[in-house]
């Protein structure tokens, strides 16, 4: 199994910054592609940005110029440094991750999308 935990969310003014962090742990796993998305209330879940495990990048357009997705695939460890927030911006934050994990019960490895339990970011003045 894997697990992905969020940390980083907050609230803060518009103008400032944040650095979200999505460590994924567990064993006999491998993970491939990483990304963030969001959810606002009242929204549909939304692709912030994703980074395959060689460094590729892609950007929702909302947030490209502002946001910076990067990883530590010694940590397998994900971040979304966010700046120049918006209040737009406000939703819950989840890691999301493509991999591989070890399953005792068929005693091979399975291909899972992995989900964070989310972290709150609001701006507001």
């Amino acid at each position: 199994q894997v697990q992905l935990v969020e940390s980083g969310g907050g609230l803060v003014q518009p103008g400032e910054s944040l650095r979200l962090s999505c460590a994924a742990s567990g064993s006999r796993f491998s993970i491939n592609n990483m990304g963030w998305y969001r959810q606002a209330p009242g929204k549909q879940r939304e692709l912030v940005a994703t980074i395959t495990s060689g460094g590729q990048t892609n950007y929702a357009d909302s947030v490209k110029g502002r946001f910076t997705i990067s990883r530590d695939n010694a940590k397998n460890t994900e971040y979304l440094q966010m700046n120049s927030l918006k209040p737009e911006d406000t939703a819950v934050y989840y890691c999301n991750a493509d991999g591989w994990h070890y399953s005792p019960s068929s005693g091979t490895y399975v291909k899972t999308n992995y989900w964070g339990q989310g972290t709150q970011v609001t701006v507001s003045s």
